[in-house]
């Protein structure tokens, strides 16, 4: 991009304006609005309220550890009893048997 030196001595005067007219609408909306007015503004939290969620967060996060400890080693147990199993197990061994009388095979 070739720019003469009038396009860019017009290019830093209407930076200059924009800068100024930003200035103006800041000075104006602190008029109204005070400090809600500013954009991204963030509420500042005491020292004591910090340290009072982090130690509600750092209880949350031992409960939950607690939890999982207590649950056992982590393995996936079925939802099936023994009985259920064993009964299963004969239901299935039935089907073969009756399959291998038939002849059939799918």
């Amino acid at each position: 991009m070739d720019l003469s030196l009038r396009d860019l001595e017009q290019a830093i005067s209407m930076r200059r304006e924009i800068d100024r007219l930003q200035m103006r609408l800041r000075q104006l909306l602190g008029k109204i609005g005070g400090d809600n007015a500013r954009q991204g503004a963030r509420r500042k939290l005491s020292r004591q309220a910090r340290a009072k969620i982090a130690a509600a967060a750092r209880a949350r996060w031992a409960k939950q550890r607690a939890g999982k400890r207590m649950k056992g080693s982590g393995k996936r147990r079925s939802g099936i009893t023994p009985a259920g199993r064993r009964r299963l197990s004969q239901l299935m061994k039935a089907r073969w048997a009756a399959r291998r009388r038939h002849g059939k095979r799918r």
